[in-house]
């Protein structure tokens, strides 16, 4: 997108969001345009996912936030999931539903619209994406973990929202499919859409956002494509562990390698 035509998919100002009495966020100000990828690093616990949630309505919190244009929390639920789509960290389901009943759960924002005339073409869509077309009849709870994480990745993409919000969502995966669902998103938001995902792989950040925010104990440490975050002195300090950040050889996009001891023999 140009500059003349850049829509923004998510803003964040001033967010704060204190449990008991200790502050999770302080004072986070974010701009995500549709057409962006943004993705979130840190430590554990600097706040990532706590900054997610604040995004889709799941937490209270001080300051703004904005999704589509719109202000948190200010229209009915079903106005909300139409508008942004969330993928947690757990993908457990209560019951033994079918992986195309899951993935159909994405559609129901749009029960009783035009829309809902799609549904089975998106199903059908979104499992020939996660490779999971051939699971449609089988139990969800009988598949292995990164089945189950790709089969809620279907879901949520289902959903047809224009910005997704993705917690860990590789996190799972083999090497494959980490690749495979990055890819996805990478292709959302180059149609149009804006997407924020969590993830402790830099290097993955490295390759697949075109900016990278930094949290550490809370607070935004650092903003910008990856070459101006991703950097060795950053990391080493902000993850507390020595590092290498090297270009990758194909495509120039920052590599983390970190610096081990040898083992002890």
């Amino acid at each position: 997108m140009t500059g003349a035509t850049r829509v923004t998919g998510v803003t964040v100002s001033g967010l704060g969001v204190v449990v008991g009495r200790r502050a999770l966020l302080t004072d986070v100000d974010l701009v995500v345009e549709r057409g962006e990828v943004l993705a979130l690093v840190g430590p554990n616990g600097a706040g990532k996912s706590t900054l997610l949630r604040a995004i889709a309505g799941d937490v209270d919190h001080t300051g703004t936030v904005t999704v589509d244009g719109v202000p948190a929390g200010s229209e009915p639920p079903i106005a909300t999931a139409r508008r942004r789509a969330v993928l947690e960290q757990e993908h457990a389901v209560a019951f033994g539903f079918r992986v195309g009943e899951v993935v159909r759960m994405g559609r129901a924002p749009w029960r009783g619209t035009d829309r809902a005339e799609d549904d089975d073409r998106v199903v059908a869509r979104v499992l020939d994406q996660v490779e999971l077309a051939d699971r449609i009849d089988q139990t969800f709870p009988s598949l292995s973990g990164g089945e189950r994480a790709r089969a809620s990745f279907a879901r949520i993409t289902a959903q047809e929202t224009p910005v997704l919000l993705l917690d860990e969502p590789t996190a799972a995966l083999d090497l494959r499919h980490q690749e495979g669902v990055l890819r996805i998103a990478r292709a959302h938001a180059a149609a149009g859409g804006a997407v924020v995902v969590v993830l402790h792989d830099l290097t993955l950040a490295g390759a697949y956002a075109d900016r990278v925010a930094m949290l550490a104990d809370g607070r935004l440490v650092a903003d910008g494509t990856p070459d101006e975050v991703i950097t060795a002195e950053r990391i080493s300090t902000v993850y507390r562990h020595p590092v290498t950040v090297l270009p990758d050889p194909h495509s120039g996009t920052p590599v983390v390698v970190p610096t081990r001891q040898e083992a002890v023999q």
